[in-house]
């Protein structure tokens, strides 16, 4: 880890100024214009409701190891980071967890319900949504449509009735045309819903991302490096709207990140990976002082009362 990673964990919140409620100009406007907000308060974090549960995940590549025998639980409406330093498996588990990579052995749970190979097409029928770390967004269209993309999977009505106009067909579009409107207001995109999506400065394009992936309300929001490449004050804004879409609608999120600043500030419970292994799981303020999380990013010995640089 850079000395700038060890000062970002002692800084936490503070730096990224997260207690802001209004991250930038425009979201402080947009609010006294609308006057109102979405304030569904989120319950309590509590373990024994497990949203996603990972049970002795092993996963090689080549008689490489990138996952060695990991359990995971993550409890309803958290925020729980996963971190690690390079080539720690923080990938390869999210990629587990969405289905790309089956794993050699164990089990994913969402909710009640166990996988042995994650099934992709069924994700979104589980609550489960993802962004990527390199973005997948539509940039020939419009901020709405990639939004409206988000909600593909609801279209229940056969593909002659769509071309009909039958009444459930045009239900199912007017729900979905609210749905997205809504959520780009959440997100205050509003003044660029009509934009291409590939005009638009790479902060907001990362907005638009979280957009398509909250506007289905997903039980479940994998994020996978949402902060890379993004301005401090990016961060900032994005981190804003992470906690307020778990606030918000209870989302349970699941994230990996190298700003180690941004996790210790944003998250309730942080895991951390080495060579494929959990070697801490917990609060960040046990996971900053734990030697074996010390050992693993900065390669240093210890004292017995050594605690993490701060």
């Amino acid at each position: 880890m850079e000395g700038g990673q060890v000062a970002g964990i002692a800084t936490g919140a503070a730096a990224l100024g997260l207690e802001d409620d209004s991250p930038d100009e425009h979201v402080r406007h947009a609010r006294q214009e609308r006057g109102k907000a979405i304030v569904s308060r989120a319950e309590p974090v509590t373990l024994q409701s497990p949203v996603l549960g990972l049970s002795n995940i092993s996963l090689g590549f080549g008689g490489v190891a990138a996952l060695r025998d990991v359990d995971l639980q993550v409890a309803r409406a958290e925020i729980r980071a996963v971190i690690g330093p390079n080539g720690a498996g923080k990938s390869s588990l999210l990629n587990v967890v969405s289905g790309l990579y089956c794993p050699d052995q164990g089990e994913v749970w969402f909710g009640e319900h166990s996988f042995r190979e994650v099934p992709t097409s069924k994700l979104a029928a589980h609550g489960v949504a993802r962004t990527f770390q390199n973005l997948g967004l539509f940039k020939g269209l419009s901020v709405f449509d990639n939004v409206l993309m988000g909600l593909a999977h609801r279209v229940r009505a056969g593909f002659l009735r769509q071309i009909v106009g039958s009444p459930l067909a045009r239900r199912i579009e007017a729900e979905n045309r609210s749905a997205a409107k809504e959520i780009i207001g959440f997100l205050y995109l509003d003044h660029v819903q009509d934009s291409l999506a590939g005009t638009l400065p790479y902060g907001v394009q990362k907005r638009v991302e979280l957009a398509r992936a909250l506007v289905g309300r997903p039980k479940l929001l994998l994020l996978d490096e949402p902060f890379a490449g993004v301005t401090l004050t990016e961060k900032q804004e994005l981190s804003h709207y992470v906690r307020k879409a778990r606030d918000s609608f209870g989302a349970t999120v699941v994230l990996i990140e190298h700003d180690i600043g941004v996790v210790m500030g944003l998250s309730d419970r942080v895991a951390v990976l080495d060579h494929g292994r959990k070697i801490a799981d917990g609060t960040p303020e046990e996971v900053r002082a734990d030697p074996a999380v010390i050992d693993a990013y900065l390669g240093v010995d210890h004292g017995n009362d050594m605690e993490f640089a701060i």
